[in-house]
């Protein structure tokens, strides 16, 4: 690791000094937490197809994938023309527009929860939204996540993020006394903590496939049975798609499992890579938004925000559903089974020592440690070897020029060939090497 520490700073002198005067005038010199590695992060100048290039002119594979939104890549020419189209009209004007209206109603066909859809310019807003919006059709208080479970910084989510889960995130938190936090694919003991607050427990929230918490799929049994434990007890069943929607196939994840949940939210691939937060509900939970219908005291105050359902977001996201909608099957078919490729490659080279965990185009591997032998949840996750993930990632953004932002997952784009995983292999190969040594 400190022979790739050196060569790291050797390549990226100039993003070196960069990152000094970021650090002057921007906390810890990021705009986002996880956006920070040691020693530095490189300064990126441009990106294109698959390519980030950082101001060294050093060049990387990126499978980050700007937070894994980019799904066909770094400014694909089909977007970029469009949103240059977009440009000779407007791009903010704080009104109604026509891109809304044809963005909507390209989700609604293919999301059936989404009978009413609001947009919003983060993930964070819309699940922030969507817990109040659960909050005031019930009128109860509690909400339950998973364990490892990232909603975005909003304060009604923010527990049980991040390993130890019985520590607070955060100071300033106001509300962790009504969030109460569920072991990810354990059942019975999910449902004995639901049942404890069954009273008061106005929404579950969780994510189809755990992607922060270790691009951990959930089970169809543990969803369906979570499920029906909230329609029995009048509970919202909130799906958090920000990560899964439209990555696996033309629409939500939720669709294949014979769920059917009272909200979704979305985010991500649908913005085409600009900022956007979408909660998408059935009209008579969204109904409560309403501030033509109901009082102050009854409805459920959400809005969207300045830049909400902006131009060219809009636009943004109207091209890229167009675009993933037209290659469908081929593109998802590709990407799964670069996913596949990639994971059983991964799991050979390193002969049992790791898990690499994923479905379709996502992935991440887990090195084991002494007492873990599978990964099913966040804790499994957390107990694995994760100094010696970032030193596996940090080896390649080093040594081969493939971007991992250290510990978390990779996903496949459309830019990506099959010669990358044999790069991805071959890099794996000289990390093992180096690691015997």
């Amino acid at each position: 690791m400190k022979d790739s520490i050196k060569i790291y700073k050797l390549k990226t002198r100039k993003s070196a000094r960069l990152f000094e005067k970021s650090k002057k005038y921007h906390v810890n010199g990021v705009h986002h937490n996880i956006r920070f590695f040691e020693p530095y992060p490189f300064v990126t100048k441009s990106a294109n197809s698959k390519f980030l290039i950082d101001v060294d002119s050093n060049k990387y594979v990126d499978y980050w994938m700007g937070h894994w939104s980019l799904i066909l890549g770094h400014a694909p020419k089909k977007i970029t023309n469009q949103l240059k189209k977009q440009l000779n009209y407007d791009w903010m004007h704080g009104t109604l527009n026509k891109n809304s209206i044809e963005l909507s109603e390209k989700i609604s066909k293919v999301v059936p929860v989404a009978e009413k859809i609001r947009y919003a310019s983060t993930g964070t807003e819309a699940t922030m939204y969507a817990v109040r919006l659960a909050r005031t059709i019930t009128q109860r208080k509690t909400i339950a996540k998973i364990d490892g479970g990232w909603h975005g910084y909003t304060t009604d989510l923010l527990k049980t993020v991040n390993w130890p889960f019985q520590k607070s995130e955060s100071s300033g938190l106001t509300d962790e006394k009504h969030v109460i936090s569920l072991p990810y694919n354990d059942l019975e003991n999910s449902i004995k903590i639901l049942k404890s607050k069954k009273n008061d427990l106005a929404a579950v929230i969780i994510e189809p496939v755990l992607g922060g918490g270790g691009c951990i799929p959930a089970t169809k049994e543990y969803l369906l049975d979570i499920q029906e434990f909230c329609h029995k007890n009048n509970t919202i069943f909130i799906l958090d798609e920000i990560v899964t929607g439209f990555r696996f196939r033309f629409g939500c994840l939720y669709n294949t499992m014979k769920l059917d949940p009272d909200l979704v939210t979305l985010g991500k691939i649908v913005g085409g890579g600009l900022p956007i937060g979408v909660i998408c509900g059935k009209n008579e939970l969204m109904k409560y938004a309403s501030t033509t219908i109901f009082s102050k005291t009854e409805r459920a105050y959400i809005g969207g925000g300045t830049f909400s359902a902006n131009p060219l977001t809009m636009t943004s996201g109207n091209s890229m559903l167009t675009i993933i909608k037209n290659k469908s099957n081929l593109l998802y078919k590709k990407l799964s089974n670069f996913g596949i490729e990639t994971r059983k490659m991964l799991d050979k080279k390193f002969g049992g020592s790791v898990i690499t965990t994923g479905i379709g185009s996502l992935f991440l591997t887990h090195f084991l440690s002494d007492s873990i032998y599978e990964i099913n949840n966040a804790t499994d996750a957390a107990k694995c070897n994760t100094k010696k993930l970032h030193d596996y990632h940090f080896h390649m953004i080093t040594n081969a020029g493939i971007f991992f932002l250290p510990g978390k997952l990779g996903a496949f784009s459309d830019a990506h060939t099959k010669f990358d995983i044999k790069t991805m292999s071959k890099s794996t190969d000289e990390f093992l090497t180096m690691f015997k040594k």
